[in-house]
């Protein structure tokens, strides 16, 4: 990359799935109903409308922020950020400035590197989580632009992360991460089709001198606002990387500005100059009294066990290998149901005297390798893989016939196997298994597949 290292921070928008607005009473369930429906004078910025802030919203922010080992703040409170756009019906937008409910976090991704074939693990940092009002929603069509004010006043949380990422892998690793334990947390489905997630990746990038890492921030910074696929964000920051590097390549410094992201093209496009804090002439909101949380009631507020969490308890005490592990806890709905068969099938093979190694590892195995639902009734699984267990009967002429047949047209795999190649024998105990259609044990075979070769 030419001594060019990118600098990559990130904003994330959630929306959280309250009943009721963030200062009003109005529904916040708005997806799919008809524009401008769920609206009252407070979310339509009316003259006189005064804002009620949401126990909910500011309990679930404060949620949010321990699951990702923040600070939390007992003294915070609202601002009002101004800027004049037509998705704005006041004029400004009520979020939080300096005094954020949550800040000085950490995320930890974990992911198995191939290359080296070992676990990976990466911690990046959380700057603050603040909690704010969606705005209304533009639609444009040819014949000009529409808004619709639904989505206007919505609670949304921002989660604003320090500028430690480097790639867009990383990246892409962060947000699915942050996703499912958004989604664990029962806060916000996160669904960026319906746009309740969106991510503005903040893109720069510094001339590395040697291999140590300089701190010193770039002078600029471009932002690529509301891109709503984990796949268009690492898109558009490999886009801007590229992008970036041949303006600076010419002795130029990339423009400070907000870029949107063409997803049929690939590319990012300006849109404007980019605001610094002072423009938006932050002040606090003179409408809602300051937050004050007590010790005893930020106590009140648990977190459940979260998903790196259970790939450690399943690893560490069921046995568990880190990849299906991985995979169960993507979906906490699937890692409940595992759970409640893991007990279940332990219970039954206990009564029925099947003798089996590892029983979480083999339930794991079938759950990802067979893509199981969790529609799929505990007992029928239970059922399915207690008889996928049962010793198979098995027809010797039939499987002696295929043996044969399968020697025959593997001799090298043969000789291989008689040159000391051990490996050699599970290549023909697959291709006879293929033959019998899975209808008899792989143990079985191999022992008769060992017969045979040796007899010879």
């Amino acid at each position: 990359m030419d001594n060019y290292q990118p600098v990559i921070g990130l904003e994330i928008h959630i929306e959280l799935k309250t009943s009721s607005k963030m200062f009003c009473q109005c529904s916040a369930s708005y997806f799919g109903k008809p524009a401008n429906t769920q609206v009252c004078p407070v979310c339509l910025g009316m003259p006189g409308a005064l804002p009620v802030a949401n126990k909910k919203a500011i309990e679930w922010t404060i949620l949010i922020g321990k699951a990702l080992n923040c600070q939390i703040n007992s003294f915070s409170k609202f601002d009002r950020k101004h800027y004049f756009y037509p998705d704005l019906p006041k004029g400004y937008q009520i979020s939080q400035y300096d005094e954020p409910i949550a800040s000085h976090g950490w995320v930890e991704i974990a992911y198995k590197d191939q290359a080296k074939n070992a676990l990976t693990k990466k911690i990046f940092r959380i700057r603050r989580v603040h909690l704010e009002e969606d705005t209304g929603k533009l639609i444009h069509s040819k014949n000009g632009t529409l808004i619709d004010f639904n989505r206007s006043g919505v609670p949304l949380v921002e989660i604003v992360t320090e500028p430690d990422f480097d790639n867009s892998d990383d990246v892409k690793r962060f947000l699915e991460e942050l996703q499912v334990i958004i989604r664990y947390l029962g806060v916000s489905d996160a669904d960026m089709e319906k746009g309740t997630m969106r991510m503005e990746p903040n893109i720069s990038l510094r001339y590395q001198i040697s291999k140590i890492k300089n701190q010193k921030l770039p002078n600029y910074k471009v932002e690529v606002k509301n891109i709503n696929s984990f796949r268009f964000v690492k898109q558009a920051i490999d886009y801007e990387i590229k992008r970036q590097i041949e303006i600076l390549k010419e002795g130029k410094t990339p423009l400070q500005e907000t870029r949107g992201f063409d997803e049929k093209k690939g590319i990012t496009y300006s849109q404007r100059i980019k605001e610094k804090a002072s423009d938006y002439r932050y002040f606090p909101e003179p409408d809602i009294p300051p937050l004050v949380f007590t010790k005893k009631y930020l106590d009140s507020i648990k977190v459940p066990e979260l998903p790196w969490q259970k790939v450690e308890r399943y690893v560490s005490l069921l046995g568990i290998r880190y990849e299906e592990a991985f995979i169960l806890t993507r979906d906490k709905n699937l890692a409940d149901y595992f759970e409640k068969i893991n007990t279940k099938f332990k219970t039954q093979i206990a009564n029925l005297n099947l003798k089996i190694q590892n029983p979480s590892q083999l339930i794991a195995n079938y759950i990802v390798n067979k893509k199981i639902s969790s529609q799929l009734p505990p007992d029928e699984f239970i059922n399915k893989l207690i008889e996928n267990l049962r010793p198979k009967e098995v027809d010797k002429n039939l499987l002696e016939e295929v043996i044969n047949k399968v020697l025959k047209e593997n001799q090298k795999a043969v000789l291989d196997y008689k040159k000391g190649k051990v490996n050699a024998i599970m290549f023909l105990v697959g291709q006879v298994m293929r033959e019998m259609k899975g209808k008899v044990e792989a143990k079985i075979v191999k022992e008769e597949i060992e017969k045979k070769i040796n007899k010879k």
